[in-house]
């Protein structure tokens, strides 16, 4: 899923902390498919394809300034969210494609809700640049499946009612502008983002005369999931794989000289611990 839009918002400080309330609206390009109705081989089962085109959010959040200089925020955010999500119900192959391959249209918009986390930078007085992740649930309507035709015997299985339901992670990379500074204005000590009065901090350990030393390690947990289909027009066969939880580590290392000059490097190593594989075939 691709995502593009903007948001407006106002924030109050006190001390490091910062109130702030957002109103954030995107267009999204996204298609979600997945199968439906797999009873058994005898019955045809449904391709359920999803997709969501616009999202509005409404939040409050709450902010903690770090640093010396109160340069950078970190953030929590919850609030409302709204999507309008579109999408057909399709039969798969129905009787090896001889047979009209009847589908259900979907089309609506479903408040829920959000909850997010994120860092914002100070670039100028003005101009800040955040990463946000942002996790968004929501219902949805009650719709019809296709009926399935059913062999042997021959005989057309009447529709279902079945409930609409979806949830998203999404991640934002984000440039803001703040009204009420001076656009280019660096974002010094007398005049910050966020100003706070300044922390006492200790200067960084040089190795070397001049030379500098940085380290460190990251670690991802993560869960994803894959599909494979096969067919043109009719889907004839999917593989997905689906639950596979991974565990990837990295190390980093970088070496600053006198001259301006710097090495880094690293090194990192993952796997997969569980996971599963579902078989469905049409044909």
């Amino acid at each position: 899923m691709f995502l593009a839009g903007g948001q407006i918002g106002y924030n109050w400080q006190r001390e490091r902390w910062v109130f702030g309330l957002e109103l954030d609206a995107s267009g999204a390009v996204s298609v979600g498919v997945n199968t439906r109705l797999a009873v058994s081989r005898f019955v045809v089962s449904a391709n359920c394809t999803a997709g969501p085109n616009v999202f509005v959010t409404g939040t409050g959040r709450l902010d903690y300034a770090f640093g010396p200089q109160g340069h950078t925020l970190v953030y929590l955010k919850a609030g409302l969210a709204w999507q309008h999500n579109r999408g057909d119900v399709t039969n798969n192959n129905e009787f090896f494609g001889r047979a009209p391959q009847n589908a259900t249209h979907f089309d609506y918009g479903d408040v829920g809700g959000t909850i997010g986390l994120g860092v914002e930078q100070a670039l100028t007085s003005a101009w800040s640049l955040k990463v946000e992740y942002d996790y968004l649930r929501f219902g949805g309507p009650s719709v019809a499946t296709p009926p399935t035709l059913r062999c042997p015997p021959f005989a057309t299985v009447s529709a279902n009612i079945t409930s609409l339901s979806s949830s998203y992670h999404v991640g934002k990379l984000g440039l803001n502008y703040h009204f009420d500074a001076a656009p280019w204005r660096p974002a010094s000590s007398d005049t910050p983002l966020y100003a706070t009065k300044p922390t006492v901090s200790a200067s960084p350990i040089a190795f070397a005369d001049r030379w500098s030393l940085e380290s460190g390690t990251r670690l991802w947990l993560s869960r994803g999931r894959y599909q494979l289909d096969s067919g043109s027009s009719d889907l004839v066969s999917r593989l997905t794989y689906h639950g596979l939880d991974g565990l990837a580590g990295e190390l980093f290392e970088r070496v600053d000289s006198p001259w301006g000059i710097f090495l880094k490097g690293n090194i990192g190593f993952g796997r997969f611990n569980t996971g599963n594989m579902n078989d469905e075939d049409w044909a």
